[in-house]
């Protein structure tokens, strides 16, 4: 009795082309594959120096390929072909993040600027943990 009733909602959910491809892999796959560019795009807010040259690598050459591959399966995947577009835009901007920090002077430029701030009259951002060794100092730092 169950087993017929499975089958018959199978049949009327394969029986629209909407519900049909809503209820298969075409679609599923690319929906919990855009985690990957949806955490890409909102690292772009964290500091460079967290990003991962290799695996940031590794994730441009996986958009690249899998990009290819969804044009490839028949019917072709548009969704999937959308999702690995923008992995691939978003896992380039991490890249030319890291290039940028590590290799083409980012880090000194920070440096620099944190060190001019106070000349400018500009806050100076203290790290966490020495902002509270300064509170626990008694507003000394450096000294004990």
């Amino acid at each position: 009795m169950a087993a017929a009733f499975v089958k018959a909602a199978n049949a009327k959910i394969r029986s629209h082309p909407w519900t049909d491809y809503f209820c298969s892999t075409h679609f599923w796959g690319p929906a919990s594959n855009f985690t990957i560019p949806l955490a890409a795009i909102a690292d772009t807010q964290k500091s460079p120096d967290l990003i991962s040259g290799k695996m940031t690598c590794a994730l441009i050459v996986y958009a690249f390929t899998f990009m290819r591959f969804s044009l490839a399966v028949r019917p072709p995947n548009g969704l999937l072909f959308g999702c690995h577009t923008v992995n691939a835009a978003a896992q380039s901007v991490q890249g030319y993040r890291f290039m940028d920090w590590h290799y083409w002077g980012g880090k000194e430029k920070k440096l620099l600027a944190e060190k001019e701030a106070p000349a400018k009259g500009k806050p100076v951002q203290i790290a966490p943990a020495l902002a509270e060794k300064q509170v626990k100092d008694g507003g000394h730092v450096g000294k004990k």
